[in-house]
């Protein structure tokens, strides 16, 4: 009897819907088919249908190994984790707990994120813990938690957008990053309603033409001036909601005084969008029949990009879209569980149901829950980017575990990454396949992946969903909760450390109960009856698929409008000869490409990096379509072939960030982040592009 198991997709917080069916005479373990679920309807894009291939790259790990010299050597568990064990508490009592850091990801499932935020805390005892979602989600959910008091891609159902009329959508390639969701574009398409906000003529910007929608292009970096001059259009043309900002905001007189200077004419300057385009959008969007807001990377990566977030939020704000019911205002997640590993402890200021780690009630319950006392938990850590430049530094950060993550090749400024890696005295990673950043380990734990382990995740929307276990792993590959209660106990941790998820998902629950992301009333068993479960969804009730109907998350019940401002770092400089780059995602790769580059028939649709560039820019600089060139500035430089379209701006060159080595554009990408969320600026680097007369 074949045993078909349900699960979602290993890749973007869609998770799309997916059935595994064992399959002998299949070159992978498992087949994959299309399952019905609302986000993707029984649809899969290029990367899910190949998922299954993941489970049988050749290169796969799967016994703990152990660096001798430029090679490593297989090892027992036993010796490996005694091994780590000793060298951590040597570390430990010579330089301190925060001489010891760990680095998570967005695609750790919640049950991994909950129990590795716990490691840190108390089998190692130190603050220095943060995750990749740093470089995806922070300035987003910065705005929207001071916005709205609660921090949820998107407050509602996807499927909602099926019935909006219109639907800006501000930095997001969602027809490359995640294409079933396009299907929930359809109605604004239909009504030429589809607004897109990109400097390229992306995938999803082309869905705008033959009168679907309109397709804005400013220049890199001035998204926030672009909706800076929408925000004075609505508020100048009285297209405002007065009743709605009355009884359900605070903050608008502020926001209003703000945006008194930016008319339209000022922001076509700084922006290159016609007067005339802006104030036909912000009169779409004040037409009342259906309009969504959604904001996504493109415009959130940048050193204003709480702000740019922020201006998004408060012209959802003005127009009285937010907890109606039929219009509303999100972000799109991208990770897999960008979400939910955002909730439950990997954040450098958290604890689980997204608790603030200073809040001393939050610190007691959490407490309560592990059986320890409030005073050990350390307190808030560093962000990211800040926890990366200690690396290897004078009384800095000596040893790193790093889970779920390729950080030498997706974070900023790769080559300092880099070093500070090569400069630990003990770097540990757990990966399924040699990533780039393993490569550079003391220490290789081989885990498990997606089709190998129970657990759940949370999708964009919010929503909690099961992930469930297909085939055993190969070798003597193991989960992390295993492996950090091994570690948990070879270094006399307190507390309890289950390694079965559903127990470790209950006490999860426990743990979030009260919090702002309260998981209380959900457990493994409950899911698998495939309820539709949106958090907040405490013991006792039901979930949440809208947020704000009734009230905001703040004290006063009421959104917040936060009045935001330009700064002097509007765009980045055009110095002799400079252009400016954006960085983004292809169609068949993910993150860092640990995955899909090992995929073949992803890696024959998009081999190499490719560097878009208008073909004028490419005649002035002496570059035909399909050369090699240097794409540089003063951190490197990266590799590429020219690829000319007549669809990206004359300053602007764009590079996919999942390539490595020489092709990694985060080579170019500099550490300076937004101050409010830490997030790097990844989308407006100087640089100069040239032939490459050594490469032909």
């Amino acid at each position: 009897m074949t045993t078909m198991t349900a699960t979602h997709c290993p890749y973007c917080a869609l998770q799309c819907a997916m059935t595994l069916t064992p399959d002998s005479s299949a070159p992978t373990p498992v087949t994959v088919s299309g399952r019905m679920f609302p986000t993707n309807r029984g649809g899969l894009c290029k990367k899910g249908w190949t998922a299954a291939e993941l489970l049988a790259v050749p290169d796969r790990l799967s016994f703990p190994l152990i660096r001798t010299g430029e090679t490593f050597a297989e090892a027992t568990w036993d010796e490996v984790l005694d091994l780590v064990a000793e060298r951590l508490r040597a570390i430990r009592s010579e330089s301190g707990p925060d001489a010891v850091a760990v680095f998570g990801g967005g695609g750790l499932t919640n049950e991994k994120a909950y129990q590795l935020g716990k490691f840190a805390r108390l089998a190692l005892g130190t603050s220095r813990i943060d995750y990749n979602g740093r470089f995806c989600m922070s300035s987003a959910a910065a705005a929207g938690n001071r916005a709205f008091g609660v921090d949820r891609g998107l407050p509602f159902p996807v499927t909602d957008l099926d019935d909006a009329s219109t639907i800006l959508l501000l930095g997001s390639n969602v027809a490359a990053t995640m294409p079933p969701f396009i299907g929930h574009l359809a109605g604004a398409r239909a009504g030429g309603g589809l607004i897109v906000v990109d400097p390229r003529r992306s995938q999803t910007a082309s869905l705008t033409e033959d009168g679907a929608g309109i397709h804005l292009q400013p220049a890199p970096g001035t998204d926030l001036i672009l909706l800076l001059g929408l925000l004075n259009i609505v508020i100048a043309e009285g297209l405002i909601d007065t009743e709605y900002l009355e009884h359900r905001t605070v903050g608008f007189d502020a926001v209003r005084r703000s945006v008194s200077g930016w008319w339209p004419e000022r922001v076509q300057e700084h922006t290159g969008v016609p007067a005339r385009r802006l104030r036909d959008v912000a009169r779409r969007l004040a037409d009342g029949r259906g309009t969504y807001i959604l904001t996504g990377r493109g415009v959130e990566q940048h050193v204003d990009g709480t702000d740019t977030a922020t201006a998004a939020i408060n012209l959802a704000l003005v127009l009285g879209l937010v907890g109606t019911g039929r219009s509303g205002y999100g972000t799109l997640t991208g990770q897999g569980n960008g979400q939910g590993g955002r909730e439950h402890g990997q954040k450098c200021d958290q604890l689980p149901g997204y608790r603030k780690i200073a809040d001393p009630r939050a610190r007691a319950a959490v407490a309560e829950v592990w059986g320890v006392d409030p005073q050990i938990i350390p307190g808030p850590g560093v962000p990211a980017v800040e926890l990366l430049g200690m690396l290897g530094t004078p009384d800095g950060v000596r040893a790193l575990l790093v889970h779920g993550a390729n950080v030498v090749v997706s974070g900023p400024d790769a080559t300092t990454i880099r070093a500070g890696l090569e400069a630990l005295d003990l770097l540990i990673v757990c990966d399924f396949v040699m990533s780039e950043t393993a490569a550079l380990a003391d220490v290789i734990l081989p885990v498990t992946q997606w089709a190998e382990e129970e657990g759940t995740m949370t999708s964009l929307e919010g929503r909690v969903i099961r992930r469930r276990k297909a085939l055993a792993p190969p070798g003597a590959a193991r989960s992390e909760l295993w492996i950090l209660a091994e570690l948990a106990r070879r270094l006399d941790a307190p507390s309890v450390w289950p390694t079965e998820p559903s127990v470790v998902f209950d006490e999860l629950a426990r743990a979030s109960r009260g919090g702002i992301a309260d998981y209380s009333g959900l457990s493994h068993s409950l899911l698998d009856t495939e309820i539709a479960a949106f958090w907040p969804y405490p013991a006792g009730a039901e979930g949440t698929p809208r947020l704000f109907l009734e009230r905001f998350g703040h004290d006063d019940g009421r959104a917040h409008l936060v009045a935001v401002r330009r700064r002097d770092t509007d765009a980045a400089p055009q110095l002799g000869g400079q252009l400016t780059l954006i960085t983004g995602r292809l169609l068949e790769h993910y993150q860092s490409g640990a995955q899909t580059r090992r995929v073949p028939e992803l890696v024959a649709a998009q081999p190499e990096v490719r560097a878009e560039l208008h073909p004028e820019t490419a005649l002035r600089l002496g570059i035909a379509d399909g050369d090699p060139v240097v794409v540089s500035n003063s951190r490197g430089a990266v590799s590429a072939r020219a690829d000319l379209t007549d669809g990206i701006r004359l300053d602007t060159v764009f590079l996919p960030f999942h390539f490595a080595g020489r092709h990694c554009a985060n080579i170019l990408t500099e550490g300076i982040v937004d101050p409010i969320s830490f997030m790097p600026e990844f989308k407006r680097t100087a640089v100069t592009v040239a032939r490459d007369a050594a490469a032909v």
